[in-house]
């Protein structure tokens, strides 16, 4: 068992940034694949951002691509969402995941909601325009 506990988010303008962390209760260190999701009003939640733990691969939705990066602490079981020039289309609910399945290395590029199996409770993030 994980519990996952998201922090960081805020109000900013567009052209912004803020940093969002994913604390684990224990972790995240090895083997793992933990991924950050948004969800706006309205619409379903999609994949931003995931890193395998063990390899610090990172992937991307193409929406974010090189203006969000995630990164670990593994000193302090923590993943981190790092969001730059950030837009109004960007406002969502941002929730941290984590996929501890065998199965997470080959799934992690994917970043299907289905595939993983503890989440926070979220952080909102709001860009105005």
């Amino acid at each position: 068992q994980v519990q996952l506990a998201e922090s960081g988010g805020g109000s900013v303008q567009a052209g912004g940034s803020l940093r969002l962390s994913c604390a684990g209760s224990r972790f995240i260190s090895t083997n793992r694949c933990v991924a950050w999701f948004r969800q706006a009003p309205g619409k379903e939640r999609e994949g931003v951002a995931g890193i395998y733990t063990r390899t610090t691969g990172t992937y991307y939705a193409d929406s974010v691509k090189g203006r969000f990066t995630i990164s670990q602490d593994n000193t302090k079981n923590t993943v981190y969402l790092q969001m730059s020039s950030l837009k109004p289309e960007d406002t969502a609910m941002y929730y941290c995941a984590a996929d501890l399945s065998y199965l997470s290395f080959s799934r992690c590029p994917n970043l299907r909601k289905a595939d993983f199996d503890y989440w926070g409770q979220g952080t909102q993030v709001t860009v105005s325009s």
